[in-house]
Parts: structure tokens; sequence; C-alpha cells
């Protein structure tokens, strides 16, 4: 019997990291498939305390962050994925990382919300992964490109 191997598939020999923010187990293992399947090395989180140590110690060249978490036990505050994309922007070496943001919001108030805080794009729940996919592997080569053009 043939298991699913969990290990990410490089395309052209490179991993690009990925960090999926979502406390739904479901919505995690969708899109680490997706994005495993199109070379992606994926950070599962799904909390925004655990996602800010994966940010700071991985810095991950694309964050998907769902919208709305379960009260963070003891944590004075709201934290929800828009005070993480706030934290996000206002640190040095995060402040240029693409995020997108998803949520099962009504997408009339969430998208507008979610660009005007800073994320590149917003995607309704359920996410179609082949677009979330194809939006992650275009930020991922615009960011190359941009490495590229800085040396």
């Amino acid at each position: 019997m043939s298991g699913i191997s969990m290990q990410p598939r490089p395309i052209a020999g490179l991993l690009h990291k990925v960090l999926v923010v979502d406390d739904n187990p479901i919505i995690q293992r969708a899109v680490y498939f997706a994005l495993r399947d199109k070379g992606c090395s994926v950070l599962m989180c799904g909390d925004v305390t655990g996602a800010l140590g994966h940010i700071r110690r991985e810095q991950p060249e694309v964050i998907v962050m769902d919208i709305n978490f379960p009260p963070d036990g003891g944590m004075d505050g709201e934290r929800d994925g828009f005070w993480a994309l706030n934290w996000i922007r206002q640190v040095k070496e995060t402040q240029n990382t693409p995020v997108i943001m998803i949520s099962s919001d009504d997408p009339v108030t969430a998208r507008p919300r979610a660009l005007a805080a800073g994320a590149v794009a917003y995607l309704q729940k359920p996410v179609d992964n082949d677009e979330l996919a194809r939006l992650v592997l275009e930020l991922i080569a615009e960011r190359s490109k941009l490495a590229v053009a800085a040396t």
C-alpha cells in the first residue's frame, strides 16, 4: 500500500517557501497539496501567534492567511488575520512579503478591507486551489524578477 508523500516536489531544483495560516485542517491539507504539486515547500500553521514565529524564522516568499481565527487563549486583544497583516507590514524583513487573504466572510466588505490592509489579493472560501496555486506562482516569479533586478 503506497501512502501519500508529504515531501515537496522541487521544480528545477528549487523549493519556494509558502506559509499557509488557517485554523481549518481540511483547508490546510487542500492548499498544501495544491502548492506542493507546484514545487512549493509549504509550511502550515493554525493560529496567528504561531504564524508570527514561522514568519520570523522561515521568511516565506508568500503567505496565505485566513482572516478569522478562534480567540487566542490568554492573549490580550483580538489577533486575527488583519492584526497579523499589520504586524507583517511593520517588520522590515517582511514588509514586502506578499500576503493573500482568504475568508468565508462577505466579500463585499472583506475584499476591500484586506486590500486596504496591504494584502496583494483576496480569495473567497471555498478557495479554488488551482487559482490559488497560479496566484502564488505568479507572486514568486514576480519576486524572483525583482531580486534579479536588484543585483
